[in-house]
């Protein structure tokens, strides 16, 4: 009789076919993986459908200014050492073409800048109003530039005194020098309070474009070797931090981490598996599955979502502590058949139905995620249930054909089973002592009540704390902004968006007045609108009244009105220019600045950035009061927003969560179609969720999304155990096979879950540490809960 006669495995021409799809599937998912972008910004977990300030603090963090800057020192040294090494790098830098603005205070190659801000600084300047060219706007004028012939400035301003005698040129760089710059010395910015030349840069890519980012950071840290090359010990230390830094700097970690948990795990898994099933070949075909799961799970989120979030790629490791299950339900349920060659159909018939329905009760608890309004979540959602189904479909399909019998070994298999009947018999006499515990947990964890839910979205981020301070340092010493408020003005166009800016910008002059703010950067310094560069043109006289103004302005000064003819010239040819268009400056010295602070939206329309200086009596409420009434600028406080965000992400998470669960029940029901078998199922799930949840009150954790995730994850892997109980509970009676593959499941998913919980990434230690002791209390519990159960002993081979 043959093996297929014998309802044994398919002949071998369907055995070919079942490999060769599941190749197939596999190596088309791992070309999708190596094609894949792994993103790390946290604007993931950011709502994909925004308000308006949400929409704004998303561009900002994906591509705005505040997520493209660099911020350099270079510790350590001689000041002119400092100064050589700061100089050589800003040239590479700029020589890139990978920057859009690199500031060091190294004005040496300033020139064709210089140059064009004089050519059109009647259009550029704040001071031209027709006031300004009146025989008393003049005479004040120029006593004021006179008055800084003796100051530092003097030796810039006096090759142009006879051309600019009212000192546009000069207002106009004034204001494009930051309002809290560093001190110069050597000719470069310099630290006040410590050895160290400072430099600031943007990138000219996107902040999420971390393959770019890389890029440039690199090009940074060879150009610093170049220049430091030749210095020895000596040479100054570069220290380099930035939003671009801390990106890709996650993303690594966070790759770096995935991998090793994932060979630690695999190692200390196989160290298990092997003393289980004392078979090389059955450790290899326990991994099957888990390998399927990850590759079908990273390919369905890159699929879907056209990128794979870091956070989502080390969740993968999570997923070998469920996916391995499978396997080892097989592997050992599978054995000692009667007739060779049909272990699989026995497992099939008995306990694939268990198996189904727990992997149905997963993808009902993670199919919540998939329409989650955060992008990230859906992600970890998507990746769930395409892992999960995967390798249960890998298990059911692949392993009866590599193992028609499951393993044959027994290792330490018997010994489990013992184990596991010894639990059986036992923890049922404690089930009123653990109700009772549960219900205390229960208690704590209503009492504690919002408290306990105060993590926010920086504790996901992977950034060690040395990075931040040194981020905190190094935007104290350059006085950049902390980007926590963000004044952003918005348009239809170009123009609209510029005209916004500037209404904006003459309500914070009133605030600089005032001394809240120390100052402010905005686009329309070097970009006015059109209307704004019209009414200065307009405001300039012509040539004969300019130089009558000029002889009665010039009576008793020391710069005769005979020497300004170059002044009256120019002014004329001013009157002639066309207005500035963003157009004109790409490309020149001053684009880099448009590019910073002005951008195209992603939905259409143009915005503009005013990058805010605050002052040591900066209000924000005061600032809002400022600028209200403009409706096409906002306000917006990244902090806020972000706690705004969080809480709305949460209570969103919960609300899945709780449909998730939901789905489970009502599924148990249907299947069930037993109040009696429903609440022992459900029972210790609960219970198994309440006590974890207890646990983390207890050690005073900060529980945020991802433990919500952990706790799906509990209900995961818990309905397993609790829906094999429930067989064996139907049966009256537990073999040892069974009894050992719920021993070593378990065993394996609280030793990968419990690997991950020390990880130094937060986002998945938050899993590990409530998925490790909840999958452990879910066995347990699932046992306790279990009523009229005896192991029954089968000895087979």
């Amino acid at each position: 009789m043959s093996l297929t006669q014998a309802g044994g495995p398919p002949g071998w021409s369907r055995r070919i076919v079942v490999l060769l799809a599941w190749l197939l599937v596999v190596g088309l998912g791992a070309i999708v993986i190596a094609r894949t972008q792994i993103g790390a910004d946290l604007s993931a977990f950011l709502p994909k459908s925004p308000d308006l300030r949400q929409r704004v603090l998303i561009e900002q963090l994906q591509s705005g200014v505040a997520s493209r800057t660099l911020m350099l020192g270079f510790e350590g040294g001689s000041v002119e050492q400092r100064a050589e090494v700061s100089r050589a790098v800003g040239k590479a830098m700029r020589e890139s073409q990978l920057f859009d603005l690199v500031q060091n205070g190294d004005v040496s190659d300033w020139s064709e800048a210089g140059t064009w801000v004089f050519q059109h600084r009647y259009q550029l300047s704040s001071g031209v109003m027709p006031g300004q060219f009146t025989a008393e706007g003049l005479r004040d004028a120029i006593i004021d530039t006179l008055s800084m012939l003796g100051t530092p400035a003097g030796n810039a301003i006096k090759p142009l005194l006879d051309r600019d005698p009212t000192g546009e040129t000069q207002r106009v760089a004034m204001e494009l020098v930051p309002a809290s710059a560093p001190r110069s010395e050597g000719g470069v910015w310099m630290s006040r309070d410590a050895p160290r030349a400072l430099m600031i840069a943007t990138t000219r890519a996107a902040g999420g474009d971390l393959d770019a980012q890389a890029s440039a950071i690199a090009r940074v840290q060879a150009a610093y070797e170049a220049a430091a090359r030749g210095m020895g010990e000596a040479a100054p230390k570069l220290l380099l931090s930035g939003p671009p830094v801390f990106s890709v700097m996650s993303r690594e970690k966070i790759k770096t981490e995935a991998i090793h948990l994932a060979v630690v795990g695999g190692i200390v898994m196989s160290v298990l598996l092997l003393l289980a099933f004392a078979s090389p070949r059955a450790l290899v075909i326990a991994f099957l599955p888990v390998a399927t799961g990850v590759v079908v799970g990273t390919a369905s989120v890159s699929l879907v979502f056209g990128s794979v979030h870091g956070l989502t790629l080390g969740f993968g490791s999570t997923l070998i502590g469920e996916t391995v299950d499978y396997a080892i339900y097989y592997l050992i349920q599978a054995r000692g058949a009667t007739v060779a060659g049909t272990g699989w159909q026995r497992w099939r018939e008995v306990h694939w139905p268990t198996v189904r329905l727990g992997l149905l009760t997963s993808v009902c608890g993670f199919a919540a995620l998939v329409f989650s309004g955060f992008p990230g979540l859906a992600q970890l959602g998507v990746f769930s249930i395409a892992g999960l189904v995967s390798a249960a479909l890998a298990t059911r399909y692949v392993l009866p054909v590599l193992a028609p019998d499951g393993a044959t070994g027994m290792g330490m298999r018997r010994h489990m089973a013992r184990l596991a009947g010894l639990l059986v018999r036992g923890l049922p006499g404690l089930r009123w002592p653990l109700g009772a515990l549960g219900v205390a947990a229960l208690a704590l964890v209503l009492w504690q009540g919002g408290h306990l839910w105060r993590a926010d979205l920086s504790a996901m981020s992977p950034v060690p704390r040395s990075a931040q301070q040194l981020d905190e340092m190094l935007r104290k010493d350059i006085g950049a902004s902390d980007g926590g408020v963000l004044v952003v003005a918005f348009g239809d166009d170009e123009q609209a968006a510029l005209r916004h800016t500037e209404a904006a910008a003459a309500r914070l002059d009133a605030l600089v007045d005032k001394g809240e703010l120390s100052g402010y950067e905005t686009v329309t310094r070097v970009l006015p609108s059109v209307a704004t560069q019209t009414a200065r043109l307009a405001s300039l006289p012509d040539a004969d009244t300019l130089r009558a103004n000029l002889v009665e302005a010039t009576k008793g000064l020391p710069l005769p009105a005979s020497r300004l003819g170059a002044f009256v010239a120019d002014v004329e040819a001013a009157r002639k220019q066309a207005p500035v268009q963003r157009a004109d400056l790409m490309g020149g010295p001053l684009g880099s600045v448009v590019n910073t602070l002005m951008y195209e939206r992603p939905g259409g329309g143009w915005s503009t950035l005013v990058v805010l200086h605050p002052g040591p009596g900066f209000d924000q409420g005061r600032l809002e009061a400022a600028l209200e009434g403009l409706p096409e600028v906002q306000v917006v406080d990244v902090g806020r927003e972000l706690g705004g965000l969080y809480k709305r992400y949460l209570h969103e998470a919960f609300v899945q969560v709780l449909l998730g669960a939901l789905a489970v029940v009502v599924l148990l029901g249907v299947y069930l179609r037993s109040w009696r078998r429903l609440l022992a199922v459900c029972q210790p799930l609960l219970f198994a969720v309440v006590l974890t949840l207890g646990g983390m009150a207890l050690a005073q954790a900060a529980l945020g999304i991802l433990h919500l995730v952990g706790l799906l994850l509990i209900v995961a892997v818990g309905s397993n155990y609790a829906l094999f109980f429930d067989q064996l509970r139907t049966t009256g009676r537990a073999d040892e096979d069974t009894l050992a593959s719920l021993m070593l499941a378990n065993l394996t998913t609280v030793v990968s879950f419990g690997l991950i919980a020390i990880s130094d990434i937060p986002a998945l230690s938050s899993i590990g540490r409530v998925v490790a002791p909840g999958a452990l209390l879910a066995l347990l519990l699932s046992a306790a809960f279990a009523r009229k159960v005896a192991p029954k002993s089968r000895h087979s081979g």
